[in-house]
């Protein structure tokens, strides 16, 4: 178990790895990568100029509690997680909630049931990928686990694998999953609030991407796979804070995460394997008692971010909206955001490099939990909190 600890009475080293491009790494969170050479910031008082296209919208779900994800089946229906433990099924404008035989939940704070995405096999397995908390106050943890879902209920969760390192907070799980194209998962690791020096230890999983294959085992190629301490092994990318967005850009194969940064710094990076994305060492925010958290916003074998949030919107959900989308062309290889103290969709234009960026649906309003592209190219908004819902933004 951690005990707290500062970053003036630790000591750190500080890696500096070579890079390695993303291998041919679906959809959910499925951007492009250029060169940056300076970091890439701007205002988020933007001018809600797209999409272009006219639009309706619509409510697929309502009275929901604390949801945190959903998921769109092939056949329509949609899978809602609420943190409590329920999956919320949405088939032909019905509602029910069933309860997941979850081992070992843990609901408090930012715990509890978190991501949901579909085994890429799902056609014909009908499994299902949840992330959730599981422990207790003294010791608790990021867990993956797989389930069938027969259509109106599930199997009981298998835990696949669990996050090493242990913690006593309730806050900063990040928690969110990736299929990559490889058949391996992206997992996003939060530092635990009061441990943020352990994101910048390789031998703890805290403040991680780590990437793991389907059944749990840790690929081959893994950047550190050949380190002494088997906690390394399954280590993507390392140096973050609470990432609670993941998309794959299949225009570009690129990889890309935002994450929530303290009191500002809010973040935007592009992703590749053995790379140190700097916190707590390199940071634009301040700690909420607007104490100063690090000196530097760059140094030495760190990655800055390609986008700069201060102050902070607080950006939680993603989704790519890629070239295979049609409904909305003016949305094309934008990344949308949702976020929870702006309480607005944002999207960001990645073609030029410029991150321009626009409020787009602006009856998304009120926190936002997540977005995800239907299978139609429509855009679906999750809000958050009790009495939350379901929107639909659907082209005419």
């Amino acid at each position: 178990m951690l005990k707290t600890t500062w970053l003036s009475q630790l000591k750190i080293k500080l890696f500096s790895y070579t890079s390695h491009a993303s291998k041919g790494l679906p959809r959910k969170q499925c951007i492009s990568f250029f060169t940056l050479l300076s970091l890439c910031a701007f205002s988020v008082n933007a001018i809600a100029a797209l999409p272009k296209e006219q639009y309706s919208t619509k409510t697929l779900a309502t009275q929901l509690q604390s949801p945190w994800s959903m998921v769109e089946l092939p056949n329509g229906t949609w899978l809602i997680t609420e943190r409590d433990g329920h999956v919320v099924i949405v088939k032909n404008n019905a509602q029910s909630r069933v309860k997941l035989n979850l081992e070992g939940l843990y609901v408090a704070g930012q715990g509890g049931l978190l991501d949901i995405v579909l085994s890429p096999d799902y056609n014909d397995s009908k499994e299902v990928i949840f992330t959730y908390a599981q422990g207790g106050a003294s010791a608790n943890r990021l867990v993956v686990a797989k389930a069938t879902f027969n259509g109106t209920d599930f199997s009981k969760p298998n835990i696949i694998y669990k996050v090493a390192t242990d913690k006593n907070t309730p806050q900063h799980y990040a928690g969110r999953a990736l299929v990559l194209p490889d058949n391996t998962l992206l997992v996003s690791t939060g530092d635990g609030f009061d441990f943020r020096e352990q994101a910048q230890v390789i031998t703890s999983q805290l403040g991680k991407i780590l990437r793991i294959n389907l059944d749990g085992t840790i690929p081959i190629d893994n950047p550190f796979i050949n380190h002494k301490n088997p906690n390394a092994h399954a280590v993507y990318s390392l140096g973050h804070r609470n990432p609670q967005g993941l998309v794959y850009d299949y225009d570009t194969q690129q990889i890309i995460s935002n994450e929530h940064g303290p009191a500002g710094g809010d973040e935007l990076n592009y992703l590749t394997a053995g790379t140190n994305y700097g916190w707590p060492v390199i940071t634009y925010g301040k700690d909420y008692s607007q104490a100063r958290i690090s000196p530097f916003t760059e140094y030495k074998g760190m990655q800055k971010p390609s986008v700069n949030w201060t102050p902070s919107i607080a950006p939680s959900g993603m989704a790519y909206y890629g070239s295979k989308h049609t409904a909305f062309p003016s949305l094309q290889q934008h990344v949308l955001i949702t976020t929870l103290v702006d309480k607005k969709l944002y999207s960001v234009n990645l073609v030029s490099g410029e991150f321009k960026q626009s409020h787009v649906f602006p009856k998304a309003a009120g926190r936002l939990r997540d977005v995800f592209i239907t299978n139609k190219g429509n855009v679906a908004v999750l809000t958050d909190g009790k009495e939350a819902k379901l929107m639909l933004f659907q082209a005419n």
